[in-house]
């Protein structure tokens, strides 16, 4: 038995049983509301930097508060909620998520905000381990890929659209309100989890274990987001720091509450969906990173233009996103993942010459072409990732893949930083980029093709059910 996780099975729909569409709905709003107040802030910076009379080098913790709790606490987050109810859970999340936010939105100074972000991140990583197990036990096994689908879609979306939604908010509203914003859209989600969620296991306090956990886990993220940070503006030595991790982490790989991960992946079938999500996280955020200093500084376009051209990505990963969850479900998950990594891959390989002569058309349909196949991957390998889990994990697992997708996007800026600037900031090292770029999105194939089609998830004989399952 794995220590510290109750292995009551949740209650699995039975067949012919509906299916609860507005909770998976509700549910993946919650996540992109998480997910958008991961990248809004970047375009609030100046903004707020002119309000609250701040330097640069301080406002980019606005940032930084926010990933620390989401990265550090997303693992210890998961094994808590695995031994609590889903109702009490998701209220309890968007609530502190809500109050945070406003927080946030009335600081006065840079050390309240900052305090607020770190909340508020705190919340957001319990809302990115529940939101997968919500939509796992709200439908059937038939349907678990159409709500991956939604789940997986409106997630990076929510992140890769954040700039623009916070530029229209900052210039009609102000900064503020990038923040007041997700009050109404947690009493929405609240809403709808009190009509369909029964009451069940009150939540509870974590044991000490827990919090030297996190302490442990929340240092080792922190030493990694600051070497990622520090590299980008002052050179690759600062990745030495990220070496600071390697002991702190082989400290909590001896708690007995790591062995809710690593029973986890010692699970058949779940390293390669993880592997699959890290690599194609850490590829876009590369490609996002190089392509606006790419079409500014090689091809002459303006920001705006850029911006615009960017957009082609999220655009054929929201149309593609539906089609992946469907195509899971009839065709299979796997299937699909690999074909969806297979064309994210093509679509970052036709990107690789990177040619001056280039028009942002040139270089739209690409992105386009890759945003396509990353849609077609995210639903499948997120539906993978959750049948193979055992039932006791499911929330482990939702934090395990939130992890995954949330060190990718970070790594990507650093990594792309780091290969350009070996060639003295040159085209040449854009290419160097994309290249990795490319060969990470390869890894991704090759991990799921290694990875056995998904059977009927894990369940403790003889347990009762928690009673936290949708009914």
């Amino acid at each position: 038995m794995v220590e510290g996780i109750d292995r009551r099975r949740p209650r699995v729909r039975a067949a012919g049983e509906a299916n609860q569409w507005w909770l998976v709905i509700a549910a993946a709003l919650a996540v992109f509301m998480a997910s958008v107040d991961m990248s809004i802030v970047n375009v609030a910076l100046p903004a707020i930097e002119h309000d609250l009379e701040v330097a640069t080098s301080m406002a980019e913790w606005v940032v930084l508060a926010y990933l620390l709790p989401l990265a550090g606490l997303a693992l210890p987050s998961g094994r808590w909620l695995d031994g609590v109810g889903r109702r009490p859970a998701l209220l309890f999340s968007l609530t502190g998520f809500a109050v945070a936010s406003v927080a946030a939105g009335l600081a006065p100074g840079l050390a309240w905000l900052i305090g607020a972000r770190l909340v508020q991140g705190t919340f957001g990583a319990l809302l990115f381990s529940l939101v997968p197990a919500l939509a796992t036990t709200a439908v059937g096994p038939q349907a678990r890929g159409r709500a991956m689908g939604l789940i997986t879609t409106l997630g990076p979306l929510g992140l890769i659209s954040g700039p623009g939604l916070g530029g229209v908010i900052v210039d009609v509203l102000g900064w503020p309100w990038i923040f007041f914003v997700n009050v109404p859209v947690s009493v929405l989600v609240m809403a709808v989890g009190l009509r369909t969620l029964p009451p069940t296991t009150p939540l509870r306090v974590p044991d000490r274990r827990w919090f030297i956990e996190s302490a442990l886990l929340s240092a080792a993220v922190a030493a990694l987001l600051l070497a990622l940070s520090f590299t980008a503006g002052g050179g690759p030595e600062w990745m030495l720091l990220a070496l600071l991790a390697v002991p702190l982490l082989a400290l909590w790989l001896r708690m007995p509450t790591s062995s809710a991960v690593r029973g986890l992946f010692r699970t058949p079938g779940e390293v390669g969906p993880h592997v699959a999500l890290a690599s194609a996280a850490t590829a876009i955020g590369t490609v996002f990173f190089m392509t606006p200093f790419f079409m500014q500084r090689e091809l002459g376009e303006s920001v705006s233009a850029a911006g615009a051209t960017i957009l082609l990505f999220p655009a054929g990963m929201a149309m593609m996103g539906p089609v992946g969850g469907f195509l899971g479900d009839w065709w299979g998950p796997r299937r699909t993942a690999v074909l969806g990594a297979v064309v994210f891959t093509v679509g970052l390989a036709l990107l690789l010459p990177l040619d001056g002569s280039w028009s942002p058309a040139d270089l739209a349909w690409r992105l386009f072409v890759a945003g396509c196949g990353n849609g077609l991957f995210n639903a499948p390998n997120m539906a993978m990732a959750m049948t193979h889990a055992p039932q006791w994990l499911l929330a482990t697992t939702g934090s395990s893949t939130s992890l995954a997708r949330t060190l990718g996007f970070a790594l990507g800026p650093a990594l792309a930083t780091l290969v350009w600037s070996l060639a003295s900031y040159e085209p040449a090292g854009m290419r160097g980029a994309i290249t990795v770029a490319t060969a990470l999105s390869a890894l991704s194939v090759i991990a799921l093709v290694r990875t056995p089609a998904p059977r009927a998830p894990v369940a403790a004989p003889g347990r009762r059910a928690v009673g936290d399952a949708v009914t």
